[in-house]
């Protein structure tokens, strides 16, 4: 893919920096937690909410790719939205087996 291509999710870049940078800091809680010994469900309640919160974003992406790449290559045909309808269905198997 062309390094300067405009990907789906730029409209939302900033959004998804941000909820990356919460399920950053979420792992460093994770990791305090282990260390200060907490509560193993308390520690697998918080794995939880980190776990959903990466769904979201995947999900998020997801459908900004569909919205985008495999719509706009779609639109044109030929291989490149062979290929572009292949990657996104792998992206779902790959979500689904998560």
């Amino acid at each position: 893919m062309d390094e300067h291509a405009t990907h789906g999710y730029i409209g939302n870049k900033d959004d998804y920096l941000k909820r990356l940078r919460r399920i950053e800091g979420q792992a460093r809680g994770l990791q305090r937690m282990v260390e200060d010994e907490k509560y193993c469900i308390d520690i697998l309640t918080q794995v939880s909410a980190m776990t959903k919160a990466l769904q979201s974003v995947s999900l998020g992406l997801l459908d900004e790719h569909l919205n985008h790449c495999v719509r706009d290559a779609a639109a044109s045909g030929g291989p490149e939205a062979d290929e572009k309808i292949k990657e996104a269905s792998d992206a779902i198997a790959r979500l689904v087996r998560s």
